[in-house]
């Protein structure tokens, strides 16, 4: 990724933010032959690639894909740990692990993993290194935009430094705060829960067996996802009068708390990270899309981490988006056309906002200990555990292989 010293700048496609979604769209573009400027706020050694932030992401089948078409996986394999199996049930810090739970088998819907669980750290790494050997994608690092004019031809941009803009499209991927969809003037719907998750990595005596857990408790889920080196990344969520309870407890006691929630199956636990805390909320976007602008990732939609799929669906924004733009390029259109922003906004949007209302519901109706709800919740997994049509559908849409999937997504090319 090179480093322009222009004042003046000239793109097909603008991105502005610089993390896991706005690059990995700024990578897609630049292979597919569209020159893209991707201004990123931070400097490289700030976001980078090797800081370390505690959080590791689910990859869904669907989304190794798009990862695979566009030259990253083979710098991301050696740091991703597949998932075979996950088992969810209902828990509780003291009465133990409920004996009914619902058990996704990969081999029931072919040989491939459900996904991998990957540190965002190395993603980022990876990104950044094949990102570098993209010509026609250039990076300005530590670019505060300033102004941004979008008119019936054009976008026209500023940075703080003075470097100017130009490109036929705008794509804002900075994030849940985005400035460029506030200045637009996009609304959005917010809901901050009553919730933070406290994230770390443990190492475990007992092999994982790449199976990723995820118990009900009452303050909020607590997933185990299992990581390389015998390891798995724990996101604990928990109510927030309760976190600084936690995360100020000797490490001796956090342990004790966390081996509570295991259970015993991965044997003795050892911290190996930091604890970091994390606010959860839900947010989604009005609209995706303006005049000569798209909104993408957290941009457009925030889900809450119980069901792991919030970097899918960003991924999967990218995806759609970038066929839409490629094909329109592809015979002398308009990349930043009505039409074309109108088709990326029906495609992306309800599937965004089902998993936004799944797993807002789910949340609300798990993150208690009310008596009857904790029995229907059992009896509800059980159930669905010996339904096999309703867990293949189920485990597929984990996969990200349910709905129209953009080529990428389905492993073809661009």
């Amino acid at each position: 990724m090179s480093m322009s010293s222009s004042a003046d700048i000239s793109a097909d496609i603008l991105i502005v933010g610089g993390g896991m979604v706005g690059a990995t769209l700024g990578i897609t573009l630049s292979r597919a032959g569209l020159k893209v400027a991707l201004a990123d706020r931070l400097a490289a050694e700030a976001d980078t690639a090797k800081s370390y932030d505690g959080r590791a992401s689910a990859i869904a089948n669907g989304s190794v894909n798009i990862l695979k078409g566009i030259g990253v996986w083979p710098y991301l394999e050696a740091n991703a740990s597949p998932i075979w199996d996950i088992r969810v049930a209902d828990g509780h810090p003291l009465r133990g692990i409920s004996p009914l739970f619902l058990h996704y088998d990969h081999s029931d819907v072919g040989e491939s993993p459900f996904g991998y669980i990957i540190e965002n750290c190395s993603i980022r790494e990876a990104l950044r290194l094949v990102a570098s050997g993209c010509k026609t994608l250039k990076l300005l690092e530590s670019a505060n935009i300033v102004s941004v004019q979008r008119g019936p031809f054009g976008v026209f941009a500023e940075t703080e430094s003075g470097i100017q803009l130009n490109a036929s499209l705008l794509i804002a991927a900075d994030g849940r705060g985005s400035q460029i969809r506030n200045e637009a003037g996009i609304k959005t719907r917010v809901k901050m829960y009553d919730q933070k998750s406290i994230v770390c990595n443990v190492h475990h005596e007992r092999v994982h067996a790449g199976t990723a857990v995820e118990l009900f408790l009452p303050g909020g889920p607590f997933a185990m996802l299992p990581m390389t080196e015998n390891r798995c990344n724990v996101v604990w969520t928990e109510r927030i009068d309760l976190v600084d309870h936690y995360i100020a407890l000797p490490e001796e006691r956090f342990l004790k708390e966390l081996s509570q929630r295991f259970g015993g199956w991965l044997g003795k636990i050892d911290l190996v990270s930091p604890r970091h805390v994390y606010p959860l909320g839900m947010l989604h976007a009005e609209r995706y899309t303006g005049q000569r602008l798209a909104l993408v990732g957290d941009a457009a939609h925030a889900i809450h981490p119980i069901a792991g799929q919030g970097l899918n669906l960003g991924l999967r924004d990218v995806a759609a988006l970038a066929e839409l733009i490629v094909d329109t390029s592809r015979i002398g259109g308009d990349v930043g056309s009505k039409n074309i922003l109108g088709r990326y906004e029906r495609w992306r949007r309800f599937d965004n906002f089902v998993l936004i209302a799944v797993t807002d519901s789910l949340n609300r109706l798990f993150s208690n200990d009310i008596g009857p709800l904790r029995l229907s919740r059992d009896v509800g997994l059980a159930l669905v555990d010996k339904l096999p049509l309703v867990k293949k559908f189920l485990m597929r849409h984990a996969m990200g292989q349910v709905g129209k999937l953009p080529r990428l997504v389905r492993g073809d090319t661009l």
